[in-house]
């Protein structure tokens, strides 16, 4: 008889930290979600975007394609062979940290993970059948982010690049007020968080 619940628990997820300071909480974060999967049976691969060699500039826009750097090349084997995408980064100024914009911009290009049709206003999604989790750290609270600035870094990374290539459903986490929070209620958040991972969330 097919052992349904040793197939359920061979979920592949990367796990994308996009922080690059190796002293912020994002690395913890990234820990729990880990240890949490790992428990769950999951196999697990990350990318350390603040460790990767490659230029964060798409230098000619769309007009000429720069060959990618090797770093970037093994990330897109990675984002490839994943089945969930979960993507750890704080808010900075509304938006994505740089390295991480950069890290988008370079890999999600026409030809990999997405292709508009000639003559046309729709595209093709290049990467359908994945799954992703934004947990992202703020310091003001998860509901006057949405509600007083209208989440601008989530609508960029889930609605325009992941559900724009295909990637869907994207589940979202806030974790914050960072600067003020105390080591019990981080600890609160890392337990969330390895929930997550337990879960494949």
């Amino acid at each position: 008889m097919p052992d349904f619940k040793a197939k359920k628990m061979s979920k592949k997820i990367l796990i994308i930290n996009g922080h690059p300071n190796k002293d912020s909480f994002n690395f913890g974060l990234v820990d729990a979600y880990k240890k949490g999967a790992i428990q769950s049976g999951a196999t697990i691969d990350e990318i350390t975007i603040g460790d990767l060699e490659f230029d964060p500039n798409l230098q000619y826009g769309y007009q000429k394609r720069v060959e990618h750097e090797p770093d970037l090349v093994k990330s897109w084997n990675k984002i490839q062979w994943a089945d969930h995408l979960v993507w750890v980064h704080p808010v900075w100024w509304g938006g994505l940290p740089a390295i991480t914009k950069g890290f988008i911009d370079r890999l999600f290009v026409p030809g990999l993970a997405y292709n508009y049709r000639e003559n046309s206003v729709w595209w093709d999604k290049l990467l359908k059948g994945k799954t992703a989790h934004i947990i992202t750290t703020l310091d003001q609270p998860g509901w006057y982010y949405r509600l007083a600035y209208g989440r601008p870094s989530v609508n960029q990374l889930k609605k325009s690049t992941l559900k724009f290539c295909g990637i869907e459903p994207v589940k979202v986490t806030y974790v914050g007020i960072i600067k003020s929070s105390t080591t019990l209620q981080r600890e609160k958040w890392l337990k969330k968080v390895e929930g997550l991972g337990l879960r494949n969330k």
